[in-house]
């Protein structure tokens, strides 16, 4: 390793070290009164609108959002970043209805599934959520690990181990207090600390300025001699964009490690002044690893003529950035992919124990010293199985799109007409969950994804057409409504 490469992956440790220290002063604390499942799992329901907003952005803001947009820049330019934009116009829709999930006295998807619609809804939402965040832990690690691969030349096997061990050290230690303590840190590093880095890449001597960067951009061009048209905004497609945006608002109602953000606000306002917040971080951050990945393509010699590659941020940082700004940096998407992935242990742990263990498991008993051991256990689970995951899968953003459709296209018009339509009914309500699930999965697996457009547009479509035909034949039959969710008054 050169003198560049050492110094980054001293930050790195250092940073990595502090994140399981935070985890284990959280439990520590915690140690010294009697401790609930919902403490742990939930922060005790007490997170304010700047801790929410960070909380939020930092479960969103993983390898795709970092190493995955710098990778796709290779294919579509700069509107590589629309990928996280739409993330931000998805909050900012998400904030009018998320005092509802503080509201719902639940603190999972399913369960909220649940109160309208039944056993069956809840077992087959628990389940799809559970493989959703299994797949999504594993692009958060192939995140991690290809920076560690980058910095050290560690191979990505032993990096992805090594990734996926202090995650669930952390995590399991200090539950979500720890979680949303350690995010602050992880924010300030993805936002600040990649930002000025950026800037100070892109003025290195070798690239020049922005002026140069992007007049560079400008000139390169294909094998056919055809412009890469780097500097497009709209390169991806509008049909891809409006795409994003659907799987955003879509997914945020409907994605565990989310809704349990919401679900652990002090109140509804904090839920909504939060979701806002977080969405204004998100579309303004966007652009940043997009441009560091243009760096890569355009400034490194011959590094365009391998394709698309899932190490252009970490190259581009090693490449342009001193030593100390490149460990910051790198430190930075580790921030992003480890909060990510912490965020979907706690969701997967919630699930398992809320909406699998203690109704059917346990039957129906709470036990609190019992529930934390089995969400710590679950934790365990879902870190090494998104490692093979991880060991299988490369593309980022394939992984977390898959995810993203098998577990919300399926229950999202469930969940809106549960919320704001009463004549809906348990049998339409669970047939839709259906109906949406299995026409995500094709359109990914057997389709591929005709037109670029993402699964859950025609996956929601389908279940709101079947629970709207199928609620009205049944009231139509003299089938009672589904019993109304009751919400607190906070």
């Amino acid at each position: 390793m050169n003198r560049t490469q050492i110094i980054a992956l001293i930050i790195i440790l250092l940073y990595m070290g502090a994140t399981v220290l935070i985890g284990l002063i959280a439990s520590k604390k915690k140690e010294e009164k009697k401790q609930s499942n919902d403490d742990f799992l939930m922060a005790g329901k007490s997170l304010g609108p700047v801790v929410l907003a960070g909380t939020l952005f930092a479960a969103n803001t993983g390898g795709a959002s970092t190493t995955g947009i710098a990778t796709n820049v290779f294919k579509y330019g700069l509107s590589a970043s629309w990928y996280v934009i739409a993330g931000g116009i998805g909050f900012i829709l998400v904030s009018f209805i998320a005092p509802y999930f503080r509201r719902a006295q639940a603190n999972t998807v399913p369960e909220i599934i649940s109160k309208r619609y039944g056993k069956a809804s809840h077992i087959f939402t628990a389940f799809t959520s559970i493989l959703a965040l299994f797949m999504a832990t594993g692009a958060q690690i192939i995140a991690t690990a290809s920076i560690i691969n980058v910095v050290t030349g560690f191979n990505f096997k032993t990096a992805a181990i090594v990734s996926t061990i202090v995650v669930i050290v952390y995590t399991m230690f200090g539950g979500f207090k720890s979680v949303t303590a350690a995010n602050l840190m992880h924010v300030l590093f993805i936002t600040i600390g990649m930002a000025i880095a950026m800037f100070i890449m892109v003025n290195n001597e070798a690239v020049g300025g922005f002026q140069a960067l992007f007049e560079k951009a400008k000139n390169m061009q294909d094998a056919d001699g055809n412009s890469r048209d780097f500097l497009s905004m709209t390169k991806i497609g509008a049909t891809t964009i409006l795409g994003y945006i659907a799987m955003y608002f879509m997914t945020f109602p409907t994605g565990q490690e989310i809704v349990q953000t919401y679900c652990s606000a002090k109140d509804g306002k904090s839920a909504k002044i939060g979701s806002v917040l977080a969405g204004l971080v998100s579309a303004v951050y966007a652009i940043v690893p997009a441009i560091i990945g243009l760096l890569a393509y355009v400034c490194i010699d011959g590094y365009i003529l391998e394709g698309a590659q899932k190490n252009a941020l970490a190259q581009a940082t090693i490449t342009f950035a001193p030593p100390i700004v490149a460990g910051i940096v790198l430190a930075a998407i580790v921030a992003a992919t480890m909060s990510s992935a912490s965020g979907n242990m706690i969701g997967t742990a919630t699930m398992f124990t809320n909406d699998i263990f203690t109704p059917y498991i346990n039957k129906g008993i709470k036990d609190d010293k019992k529930e934390i051991w089995i969400s710590k256990i679950a934790m365990l689970v879902v870190g090494v199985a998104g490692l093979f995951i991880a060991l299988e899968a490369s593309n980022v953003i394939s992984v977390m799109m898959g995810a993203f459709a098998l577990r919300s296209a399926g229950p999202f018009a469930a969940f809106i007409c549960g919320i704001f339509y009463k004549n809906v009914t348990k049998r339409a309500g669970f047939l839709s969950i259906i109906a949406g699930t299995i026409v995500a999965a094709i359109w990914i697996y057997i389709l591929k994804t005709p037109w670029g457009l993402n699964a859950m547009v025609p996956g929601g479509i389908v279940a709101f057409i079947v629970i709207f035909v199928g609620f009205y034949i049944e009231r139509k039959m003299g089938v009672e409504a589904a019993p109304e969710i009751e919400f607190e008054n906070i």
